[in-house]
């Protein structure tokens, strides 16, 4: 795993680090190092004037699964944020009723507006949200790059599969360390 390169304006996207998710069911990598992990990205992706994208889940669309009926609304205080990833006035906020960020959202468009090219996504989980949303993005011509140190699934076999065979078709992974030490030094290194 490595990530080669960061484009000049490379938006951070945080997918589904709310109550909700975090604590609700066990996951293969403990929940407390990927929110760390995830808030020192955002805390670099801040200080370089970068954007920082903050997606809840609120609900689900509607259609039928092995699972039941979807169309169902999540209770308010399980969309709220996990405490520990911390947040800033300039970050933008997306809310979800699908497994990724970009399918209910009008998360194209806001980060289109802003010029960006590449997303850096962690979260949770990786084979349905993270997974879900590299797509996407991949879909609509984002270089896609998967923190893969600040994501965690379920179960270690799918976050395995999705790290292994799917994310390598999509774009690039790689450490915190390393995204970071990839980013440029501040936002007018961008403007030109």
């Amino acid at each position: 795993m490595t990530v080669s390169a960061l484009d000049a304006l490379t938006a951070l996207v945080l997918v589904d680090l709310q109550k909700g998710t975090i604590g609700s069911h066990p996951m293969a990598h403990p929940a407390e190092d990927v929110i760390g992990r995830a808030a020192e990205l955002a805390a670099a992706f801040r200080q370089r004037g970068l954007p920082v994208v903050l997606v809840n889940h609120a609900g689900n669309p509607a259609g039928r699964t092995q699972y039941g009926q979807g169309g169902s609304d999540w209770p308010p205080e399980l969309t709220e944020l996990v405490p520990g990833l911390g947040t800033d006035a300039s970050d933008l906020r997306v809310t979800k009723r699908s497994w990724g960020a970009f399918a209910t959202t009008d998360l194209d468009a806001r980060l289109k507006s802003l010029g960006v090219t590449q997303v850096v996504i962690a979260g949770v989980a990786t084979s349905y949200g993270i997974e879900s949303t590299a797509r996407d993005a991949y879909d609509r011509g984002y270089h896609v790059t998967i923190a893969a140190d600040a994501i965690t699934d379920p179960t270690a076999e799918g976050h395995g599969h999705s790290l292994d065979r799917v994310f390598p078709a999509l774009g690039q992974a790689g450490t915190t360390a390393e995204i970071i030490a990839l980013l440029p030094a501040s936002q007018d290194a961008h403007q030109a």
